[in-house]
């Protein structure tokens, strides 16, 4: 497959990226660049990146500076104190995926959350919180980990240029926005479990800001400033270790400073498939979105989509019921390898299977959820975000982060600025 239609295809999925919300119903005025583009769910975020691709940086190094700015401006899930994944496209054809989710303590245990009689979760020492968002649930971030290996394989621009625009804004400060006031007023109740995360995320009479306030973050300004001068080692074996440790023991969580620098980011072969002549790349296990992409592909293969219509009753349809089942075996199989070694993934992204799914679809009638015994019980967080770079030169990055679930443990490291994950 020529090098240039794996970019076309690239390009593509970063179009409907942006085009995602008529799927919805809702009017978009997409923008246009000719010498590349940054896009995320916050405008200071993307302003950073596209500083760095005119300062002459890469997608790599516009990514990373987008990913350290969102940690300041969007701090529901942009982080430095959580986890992701990063895809990589180069120009030259080189596919890369970087693992950085969050790793379990030491100390953590397989049924650590269960009550004595392994009936259900235990309850929280953290009053008014569930076990699952508590310090204990803290696992041990990847985020500057995983930034740090990509931009050693293949930033450009000097570490320390890419985490400027992130200084400043901590620094200096930016104007809440409307999203922002209600995401921390929705979380205020849990704020006020901790010193920290008070002193943190409210003002002085323990009030959320009000949108169009300036929000400044002098301890996360500092920690940023030591990452930027020292690297990702100040984060894993510095004082931000020893700060995030010492938070840890404080409220009864489980990292120590062994944990923190015993954690490494890993490079793995992306995920490959084909749709209608063109490679796919995403995101391998223990990621689940690209098994679950390929699964929804090779279903629509079949179909021929394009007569349908696009947004058609029909091709709605034939999109809704690929996804039903690729998100049912999504429920019932995936995880990580490392932990499971009972995943049918051959059979799942097999274009066999796809074959066999496209039996079941009724062209006429909505299939029912429960007649696929689907075990998912709960609904997944909004607050993971997602974005997509492209530079001048045809190298595409994907990233995806996460605190996990609304501000993570709702718990900031003293003296550091960090929100850690649940």
């Amino acid at each position: 497959m020529r090098a240039s239609r794996v970019k076309y295809m690239v390009l593509v999925l970063i179009i409907i990226l942006l085009h995602s919300s008529a799927l919805f119903g809702q009017a978009v005025d997409p923008a246009v660049a000719r010498n590349g583009m940054v896009v995320s769910t916050d405008r200071l975020a993307s302003k950073a990146g596209l500083e760095i691709l005119k300062k002459g940086g890469n997608a790599i190094d516009a990514a990373i500076a987008t990913a350290f700015a969102m940690a300041v401006t969007y701090p529901s899930c942009g982080n430095i104190g959580g986890e992701g994944f990063l895809l990589y496209y180069g120009n030259d054809g080189v596919v890369s995926a970087i693992d950085f989710r969050t790793q379990a303590p030491a100390a953590a245990t397989q049924k650590m959350f269960l009550n004595e009689k392994g009936t259900g979760y235990k309850k929280s020492h953290i009053k008014g919180l569930h076990i699952t968002d508590s310090p204990v649930s803290v696992g041990i971030p990847g985020t500057v980990a995983g930034l740090a290996l990509a931009h050693r394989k293949f930033g450009r621009l000097p570490w320390s240029d890419l985490i400027e625009p992130a200084v400043e804004l901590a620094v200096k400060g930016f104007p809440v926005s409307e999203r922002l006031h209600n995401e921390m007023k929705d979380s205020r109740k849990y704020f006020l479990k901790y010193t920290s995360s008070t002193k943190f995320f409210l003002k002085e009479n323990k009030k959320v800001y009000e949108a169009g306030e300036i929000w400044r973050q002098p301890d996360l300004a500092e920690t940023l400033k030591r990452i930027q001068e020292h690297g990702e080692g100040e984060f894993y074996t510095g004082q931000t270790a020893e700060l995030i440790a010492a938070s840890m023991k404080e409220h009864g969580g489980l990292i120590t400073v062994e944990d923190l620098k015993n954690y490494r980011a890993i490079e793995r072969e992306a995920e490959h498939s084909t749709y209608r002549g063109y490679d796919i790349y995403a995101m391998p296990l223990p990621s689940s979105g690209g098994i679950t992409q390929t699964e929804i592909l090779n279903i629509l293969e079949g179909y021929n989509v394009e007569e349908k219509g696009h947004n058609s009753a029909l091709y709605l349809h034939v999109l809704a019921e690929a996804m039903r089942r690729a998100y049912w075996d999504r429920a019932l199989h995936l995880g990580d390898p490392d932990f499971n070694s009972d995943i049918p993934e051959e059979r799942l992204k097999s274009k066999e299977y796809a074959g066999f799914l496209r039996t079941t679809i009724d062209l006429e009638h909505a299939s029912k959820s429960k007649e696929l015994e689907n075990t998912l019980k709960s609904h997944g967080s909004r607050e993971t975000t997602h974005f997509s770079v492209v530079d001048s030169g045809g190298n595409a990055v994907s990233i995806t982060y996460t605190l996990n679930g609304d501000f993570g443990a709702y718990l900031v490291a003293e003296g550091t600025g960090i929100v850690l994950n649940n």
